[in-house]
C-alpha cells in the first residue's frame, strides 16, 4: 500500500463566474511541484513552492474587477460561437 503525504494547506471560499467557489489548497510532498490548488470548478494548479499559490488562490475566489470582466466576455464569446 502506497502511503500518500498530502496535506491540508488551506481553503478560499468566494466566488467567480458569478457562483459560490471553494478552492482547496494542499501540499504533497510525493509530486514534482508539491504545491496545489483546485476549485470546485474544476479548475486547478501546481507550484513548485508555495510562493504563488496563496494569492492565486485567493484571486481565483475574489476576482479583481478586471478578472471579473475577462470572465463576462469569454462568457460572451463562447455564448456567441455556439449559436
Amino acid at each position: 500500500m502506497k502511503q500518500t503525504n498530502e496535506f491540508w494547506v488551506g481553503t478560499y471560499h468566494g466566488r467567480h463566474d458569478g457562483a459560490q467557489a471553494t478552492v482547496t489548497a494542499t501540499c504533497d510532498d510525493t509530486r514534482p511541484e508539491p504545491y496545489a490548488w483546485a476549485c470546485t470548478c474544476g479548475a486547478s494548479r501546481s507550484f513548485p513552492t508555495q510562493d504563488g499559490m496563496d494569492r492565486t488562490a485567493w484571486r481565483h475566489t475574489h476576482p479583481t474587477l478586471w478578472d471579473q470582466l475577462r470572465q463576462r466576455a469569454a462568457r460572451l464569446l463562447r455564448t456567441r460561437s455556439t449559436r
